[in-house]
């Protein structure tokens, strides 16, 4: 498929930006050209610096990348002070303290559509096919795609996208300027202003409780629900469950990868950050600017201080204190899991030299 100056296929470039632009939004220092000489070209797309050519922007923070530095053809570059040399001579050094989040703003800047799910099937309004019950509240600018079922007493705040397919259940209520993807499905849930929740999600359903008998298991009705803050993100595929006698709670700006389990009655605290497979059992409490890396088991009724950093593959079976760093399964302090490691594969490798 075809690309149009090195940028993303399905994305278009809002149009061509000026250096200068570029440095005062993302407060970028470069050698700006002598009087009387030619201004740089304008910026015309984005790409990696492998295969960048003029017209691109790119960013480099990581000696990693280095060997891809020579072949890199871009006009200018995000760098730090530090790296600035290690540049090719025609490609331009913007200079920053922090390159990738200079390409961020830059990106969001140049490809404002990328940002926000969209309607896929560009609809304006509810688009034939959707079934919305007479009894559901919509406010001016909701865009419901087709195959769309929004059932009695929704309610939908303006500037809302709903994807194809999308169930929106009884009673629930979606603030304003949010992005519901396709085949999402929302029950007892109230979804705060300017949330994305990609395709797939599921929001609502039951949680996992059950009472042991004689008999078997007894089923525990959920009567609670599913509160999302704003500026919430929700990735494909992710199962939130509402509560059973209390509400799952997700917090002010907290960002959740794809096929991600939020058991019953969580709380989760503000701007936290959950990475793809993780589980989070029922009844856990989670505070702010927590990070949890891909794969970790969070078991029940557990505290998570805020600002704390869970490992990838981490399995936390007692609470972690504010600020801590853990690691492993069971989970214990990043160090110790870190020394650990290294002592086993120490010995292995010694037990080998000896065969």
């Amino acid at each position: 498929m075809a690309t149009d100056s090195g940028a993303p296929s399905f994305f278009k470039i809002a149009r061509s930006f000026s250096l200068d632009e570029i440095a005062r939004v993302v407060s970028a220092s470069y050698a700006r050209p002598e009087v009387g000489r030619p201004e740089p070209p304008p910026i015309t797309g984005v790409a990696p610096l492998e295969a960048a050519r003029p017209g691109d922007l790119c960013f480099f923070d990581s000696m990693r990348y280095a060997p891809a530095l020579p072949g890199c053809r871009a006009s200018a570059c995000f760098v730090r002070p530090s790296h600035a040399a290690l540049l090719p001579e025609q490609v331009i050094p913007l200079v920053v303290d922090e390159p990738y989040r200079a390409m961020t703003l830059a990106m969001a800047m140049m490809f404002p559509q990328a940002l926000i799910p969209s309607s896929q099937f560009g609809a304006n309004g509810v688009a034939h096919g959707a079934v919305v019950h007479p009894d559901a509240r919509l406010e001016a600018g909701v865009t419901v795609d087709p195959g769309v079922l929004i059932g009695p007493g929704a309610e939908i705040g303006a500037g809302t996208t709903i994807g194809a397919q999308a169930v929106i259940g009884p009673g629930v209520r979606i603030g304003r300027g949010c992005a519901i993807g396709a085949h999402v499905s929302l029950m007892c849930a109230l979804i705060g202003d300017r949330v994305i929740i990609h395709p797939g999600a599921r929001l609502g359903q039951d949680g996992f409780g059950f009472a042991p008998s004689a008999q078997g298991y007894l089923k525990t009705p959920q009567l609670g629900r599913v509160i999302v803050q704003d500026h919430v993100e929700i990735g494909a595929n992710t199962t939130i469950d509402r509560g059973a006698t209390r509400d799952t709670i997700i917090g002010e700006g907290t960002k959740i990868d794809n096929l991600v389990q939020i058991g019953h009655n969580v709380v989760i605290g503000r701007f936290c950050a959950i990475v793809a497979q993780t589980g989070v059992a029922g009844s856990c409490e989670i505070g702010d600017y927590v990070s949890i890396g891909g794969q970790a088991a969070i078991g029940g009724h557990l505290t998570i201080g805020s600002r704390a950093a869970i490992a990838a593959k981490s399995g936390v079976i007692r609470d972690v204190p504010a600020g801590a760093r853990v690691g492993g399964a069971p989970a214990r302090p990043l160090r110790r899991f870190l020394r650990g490691e290294a002592l086993i594969d120490k010995m292995s490798a010694r037990d080998n030299h000896y065969r």
